[in-house]
C-alpha cells in the first residue's frame, strides 16, 4: 500500500470491525498484490463510506473511480456522479 493511502487510512472511524487499520488495510492489500480491481472498487468504496471527512471520503471515491474506469466496472458512473455531488470532478 502506499504512504498516501496508509496516511488516509487514519481518517477512517476508529474501532469498528473490519474498518480498523488491520481490517480494511489488510483487505486492501490483499485485492492490491491479487490484482483484484473489482474488489478495490468496492474496498476503496467502504473507505470512502465510513472516511471521517469529506476529503479522506473523496481520495478513496477518487481511487475507486480510477480502479472502476480501468477495469470497466459497472459501478464508474456511480462513482463519478458522487465526485461530481462533492464537487471534486467537473
Amino acid at each position: 500500500m502506499t504512504g498516501a493511502v496508509a496516511a488516509m487510512s487514519e481518517s477512517l472511524t476508529e474501532g469498528k470491525p473490519g474498518l480498523t487499520r488491520g481490517g480494511l488495510d489488510r483487505r486492501l492489500l490483499a485485492a492490491h498484490e491479487a490484482g483484484d480491481k473489482p474488489a478495490l472498487v468496492r474496498l476503496y468504496a467502504e473507505a470512502a463510506d465510513h472516511a471521517n471527512d469529506l476529503d479522506a471520503a473523496c481520495f478513496y471515491l477518487t481511487h475507486a473511480y480510477i480502479f472502476a474506469l480501468d477495469a470497466g466496472h459497472a459501478d464508474a458512473p456511480k462513482l463519478h456522479a458522487r465526485l461530481k455531488a462533492e464537487g471534486r470532478e467537473a
